[in-house]
């Protein structure tokens, strides 16, 4: 069984957790610095509001730990916000993690009331797209493979071992994004 981090400082972490668990990983809580020592397979980064958790990343003295198991290539899964904290460039914006080579505008397709669902071809199979607040991929560096678009724009891209989605998987009843992030463990 696999253990999974799912940081959990705001945002739609439990949503992952219960995906996961279905999906037949173990998942934990990462609420402090000291939760990023325990043993962990993977790590999620949910949907919130990327502002606050980066803050809370940064003060928490978290950012450093986070990039450095990115780096030494721990699978990632970032949703939303989490997209945002793995870019490396925010238009408009301060960079949090910077692992992916990427360049994301935040709220790119309107703010809470511009929600919306759509479907998408994600590697082949088509998915519900779920987008609350979402960010856009303006740009993708050299490695970044796109996984999916939405209006000719990527809305789910890859870089070794970081997945990242501008809408929420973890919002819909379709497993294809968490069981491909699985497959990375």
């Amino acid at each position: 069984m696999s253990a999974i981090g799912v940081l959990a400082l705001q945002g739609a972490f439990r949503e992952h957790e219960d995906v996961l668990s279905d999906l037949g990983a173990e998942c934990f809580e990462i609420r402090k610095r000291a939760d990023l020592d325990r043993p962990m397979d993977g790590l999620v980064i949910p949907g919130g509001e990327s502002t606050v958790m980066g803050k809370l990343i940064r003060d928490m003295g978290m950012a450093g730990p986070l990039r450095a198991k990115i780096e030494g290539g721990m699978p990632v899964l970032g949703t939303c916000a989490g997209m945002i904290l793995l870019a490396e460039d925010v238009v408009g914006g301060t960079s949090c993690l910077g692992t992916m080579p990427v360049t994301v505008r935040r709220n790119a397709y309107g703010r809470q009331l511009g929600s919306f669902s759509a479907r998408g071809n994600f590697c082949g199979r088509e998915i519900p797209l779920e987008f609350i607040r979402a960010p856009a991929v303006a740009s993708v560096g050299e490695g970044v493979s796109v996984l999916c678009e939405h209006d000719g724009l990527p809305v789910a891209v890859r870089y070794g071992n970081q997945i990242a989605t501008a809408f929420h998987p973890e919002l819909t009843d379709d497993r294809t994004v968490h069981s491909m992030f699985l497959g990375e463990l």
